[in-house]
């Protein structure tokens, strides 16, 4: 089967919460191929502990692509203990000039309760503003709904439930069967 008849694989919606002094990252467990659900309860979120400093990690797209990507941020990690932005820019950087990393489809939601940052294999780290962040196929909608809740009174765990669950009513690629880690709070 060539690659242009082959249909493409969609999944998982995740989402960043900043609030206060907690940081939240959520994730649907939805993977399709083409038209159909493969798998409802996949998950995109992850608690890394390189060295006992708390990462948590959410990623769409490839899962096996997004497992060498948070190997590798592991590894960055434990080289420059403490400092998430730095270790995030390395793997950004080895992400876009590394040929076999080159080919890696998948998008990170990086977070240590102090910084939360989006990891792209165009080589961007991004700081997202208003403290939501969100990627994958119903991305939009749940940045869309986690924007209009952050002012309210709301805690980020709220947020972000609430905001996957926007997602889910409107993305086919997405559903409720939902991972929330936290950090901080």
């Amino acid at each position: 089967m060539a690659d242009k008849d082959f249909p493409g694989w969609h999944g998982t919606t995740i989402i960043g919460v900043r609030k206060g002094d907690e940081v939240v990252v959520a994730g649907d467990g939805q993977v399709s191929m083409g038209q159909t659900v493969m798998k409802g309860t996949a998950r995109k979120v992850r608690r890394l502990s390189p060295g006992g400093y708390d990462v948590v990690c959410g990623f769409a797209g490839s899962t096996a692509d997004a497992f060498a990507l948070l190997e590798r941020l592991e590894s960055k990690l434990e080289a420059t203990p403490g400092q998430l932005q730095r270790a995030c820019v390395e793997l950004a950087k080895d992400w876009r000039t590394d040929k076999y990393l080159q080919k890696l489809e998948a998008m990170l939601i990086v977070t240590d309760g102090k910084e939360l940052l989006i990891v792209t294999g165009a080589g961007d780290v991004l700081e997202p503003e208003y403290g939501v962040a969100a990627i994958g196929s119903g991305g939009n909608y749940a940045l869309a709904a986690a924007r209009a809740l952050i002012d309210t009174d709301a805690a980020a765990e709220e947020i972000a439930r609430k905001s996957l669950g926007i997602a889910a009513e409107i993305c086919v690629y997405t559903n409720g069967n939902l991972t929330v880690e936290r950090i901080g709070g």
